[in-house]
């Protein structure tokens, strides 16, 4: 039984609404090896020409797939370090020549460097202090000039660096050594600020365990050391913990609340350190599930409950990247088939995913914010066209169904206007649901890909309106975890000599 929620909503003439949109400014990607491939790179090709990031960050610039540091004893029998750039370069030409500056994560240790052999993810990257940090600082100064020698210093400069991944998890960082890390932290901050003062630096990228102790005892570690910190970094997931069947995880979505209070308890911490107070705070990753191969990342529920989290995660954050763009993706080794739950808002086969749409839409979403609430963000334009971002989330399927109103005031402006839609939801846009239809297919044939392709394409359709008291009336239907994007412009109608597109509709 389906229940209609009803919303109406109005704007002012002099409507201005706090809205920081961000969306653009950062995406997550696997490890950074993987943008050799060329599916990987398809992938990253597709998203920056159908949305454009600024920035892509992501693991493993030091593991040895990426073939960075070597030991090698000359002849005289000492031992000694070299650095080989070929991998890297390769990476970095690949970001660059889709308009991206890298997000630069250091780490993992390089094995030769390493103190110990643990290691995580398929691909074992080793997340062990290393045995000299003279070592550690000496490969990230030499990778840096080599970056800057390579790419020009200025712009090198505007590439932030993040130090590790999730130090707060035993996983990622051995025992979780809290006070290990900081010694990291300093010894990389200063080994970067040797090579050039300018360079952005910041941590300590931290997740879930016991995050508002890390946060302060890390703010407490900068202040007592004099350290001055250019940004603080955190992650954010937003699932209960997973139930494990066969390959797949599955997990319930918590409440949108309570991530928002935990998010904006970092900002409290930060701010609660004069020295401090202001600091940009960095989402390096999000997404609902932390888990790739949690069946939910390829839904048309994820994409209503990420457009619900873009709309107010620029209120304490200066980013929130989301974890990942693609689905080119090995921490638990090679997937087995194309919709496998993978982080990405793209699958394999360059098939978008719902959840790709809601980036894209909040992309088109610039100039001066006129309403913003629970259910959609609309905004004005420099060009004057009205666009909005309207969605039905939810953290559990309730027959729910939205039927949006939005009264919006043009008075200086009268007439006619377009108004163009854009849906999305699991009747208009669902690849996933065409791929289950037949028959969950492992290998894709090309003719299957461009179905799929042609399945994750929004249901676009038109209307006209006109003013009536000033005021535009924005009439949209939602059905459940739906999302629609409009775009509403004034027209002025000049139809050709003897054109009737009236009769047209007589035949």
């Amino acid at each position: 039984m389906s229940e209609v929620v009803n919303v109406h909503y109005s704007t002012k003439q002099d409507a201005k609404v706090e809205f920081h949109n961000q969306v653009d400014y950062c995406v997550g990607t696997g490890r950074a090896g993987l943008a050799l491939q060329k599916e990987y790179f398809d992938q990253l090709e597709f998203v920056q020409e159908n949305i454009g990031f600024k920035h892509i960050r992501g693991h493993g610039l030091f593991t040895d797939d990426m073939a960075i540091y070597h030991r090698y004893t000359d002849e005289n029998g000492n031992e000694k370090s070299e650095y080989n750039f070929t991998y890297l370069d390769l990476v970095m030409d690949s970001y660059r020549k889709v308009g991206l500056k890298p997000f630069l994560e250091l780490g993992f240790m390089p094995e030769k460097m390493a103190s110990g052999t643990q290691t995580v993810f398929y691909w074992k990257g080793n997340v062990t202090p290393p045995k000299k940090y003279s070592e550690w600082c000496a490969l990230v100064q030499a990778v840096l000039r080599h970056l800057m020698e390579r790419y020009g210093e200025e712009e090198v400069l505007t590439w932030p660096i993040e130090v590790w991944n999730e130090p707060n998890l035993p996983g990622f960082w051995k025992d979780a050594d809290m006070e290990e890390y900081f010694k990291l932290f300093k010894e990389s901050f200063y080994a970067i600020k040797e090579v050039n003062e300018k360079f952005r630096v910041g941590g300590p990228a931290i997740c879930g365990v016991r995050d508002e102790e890390w946060i302060r005892k890390f703010m407490e570690f900068c202040r007592e050391n004099k350290i001055p910190v250019d940004f603080i970094t955190r992650h954010h997931y937003t699932t209960e913990l997973p139930e494990k069947d066969g390959h797949y995880e599955y997990q319930e979505l918590t409440l949108p609340e309570y991530g928002k209070a935990n998010l904006h308890t970092t900002r409290e911490i930060v701010d609660s350190f004069e020295e401090y107070r202001g600091k940009e705070i960095h989402i390096t990753e999000f997404n609902t599930s932390y888990v790739p191969d949690n069946p939910i990342h390829d839904t048309n529920i994820n994409a209503a409950y990420i457009a619900h989290q873009l709309s107010w995660l620029g209120d304490d954050n200066e980013s929130y990247s989301y974890w990942t763009f693609g689905d080119i993706f090995e921490e638990k080794g090679v997937p087995f088939t194309p919709f496998h739950g993978g982080f990405g808002m793209v699958a394999n086969g360059v098939i978008p995913k719902p959840t790709f749409w809601t980036f894209a839409f909040f992309k088109k979403l610039q100039g001066q914010c006129i309403l913003r609430n629970d259910e959609s963000v609309i905004v004005k334009g420099e060009d004057g066209v009205i666009r909005g971002l309207v969605w039905n989330h939810g953290q559990k399927r309730e027959g729910k169904l939205l039927s949006y109103v939005c009264d919006i005031d043009v008075s200086d402006n009268d007439g006619e206007y377009a108004l163009i839609t854009k849906v999305v939801d699991e009747k208009t846009c669902n690849p996933l649901k065409v791929w289950h239809d037949l028959g969950e297919p492992s290998s894709l044939s090309e003719s299957d890909k461009e179905l799929l392709r042609e399945a994750a394409k929004p249901f676009v359709s038109s209307d006209n309106i006109c003013t009536v008291d000033g005021k535009i009336s924005i009439k949209l239907s939602l059905e459940e975890f739906g999302i629609t994007y409009f775009e509403c412009r004034k027209i002025n109608r000049t139809s050709d000599r003897g054109y009737s597109y009236e009769r047209t509709q007589l035949f």
